[in-house]
């Protein structure tokens, strides 16, 4: 058996008997994601590893954390969220309440940003916004409930915060540690969602999926793209990651806002 035969043997059972759908991600990504696992667990190549898949009850857990994409930050791309606070600014305006889906959320610091800058900003009435943050793996949800980051892991911290007029009023800071405030926490709702396999939201008025499509195979880009579409209002807006573009079959269902910082509005 070749070694790309064993890798697709590993992909086909995670994807059956654990349920996370390795056929929408490039193969390039997953065995990236793989070979982490394997190293850490002393495989020599897919085949062992799928014995060990089969055979640890932990690592199946384990496994789906890794593949669960983490990568984010407070205010990551500032020159994004500073047309996200237009966007913000806009819709405070305009609706009497305002909901927002932070979709692919990770450790939550995406919503908290989200419900941050709204307390932030003198132009946005924050009592209007409401922010849901969803995600697909349960560590990364119980992190986000929590809302306690620490700098011995993501050392620029401060640094990010610093989008903020005064980060201190919405972030307790004792050394290493970051705690979100209460009054953070209670704009933000947290749960257990999969875009790939889960059914379209409704009613959002913003939609903020970033850095996710970077890592799906081009054909199941579409559908999922179609499931935010249909999450959102007439005239909701879109942010997509800044690499990112709407594939052409879906062009005709948003109009751009803004090109270089991929926020669209649908039609």
């Amino acid at each position: 058996m070749t070694e790309e035969e064993s890798f697709l043997r590993v992909a086909t059972y995670v994807e059956d008997q654990i349920g996370f759908a390795t056929s929408h991600y490039n193969d390039s990504y997953l065995k990236r994601r793989l070979s982490s696992r394997m190293r850490r667990t002393g495989a020599a190549d897919y085949d062992e590893y799928l014995d060990i898949l089969k055979d640890d009850g932990d690592e199946p857990k384990e496994l789906l954390d890794a593949l669960s994409i983490n990568v984010t930050g407070f205010f990551r791309n500032p020159d994004v969220w500073e047309g996200i606070r237009s966007v913000l600014r806009d819709l405070s305006a305009e609706q009497d309440r305002v909901h927002v889906w932070s979709a692919a959320c990770a450790d939550g610091r995406e919503p908290y940003s989200l419900a941050m800058l709204a307390l932030d900003d003198p132009r946005v009435d924050a009592e209007k916004f409401h922010i849901y943050g969803t995600d697909i793996n349960d560590e990364a949800l119980r992190t986000a409930q929590e809302g306690v980051y620490r700098s011995t892991r993501t050392v620029d911290i401060e640094d990010q915060l610093g989008f903020l007029s005064n980060f201190h009023a919405y972030v307790d800071k004792q050394e290493n540690r970051f705690e979100v405030t209460d009054r953070v926490k209670r704009k933000v709702t947290f749960a257990k969602h999969d875009l790939i396999n889960d059914r379209a939201k409704s009613g959002f008025d913003l939609v903020i999926c970033r850095n996710l499509f970077i890592y799906i195979d081009n054909e199941y880009k579409q559908p999922i793209l179609e499931t935010i579409a249909r999450s959102l209002r007439p005239d909701g807006y879109l942010v997509i990651g800044k690499a990112e573009t709407i594939p052409p079959q879906l062009k005709s269902a948003f109009s751009v806002l803004d090109g270089r910082l991929r926020i669209y509005q649908r039609e």
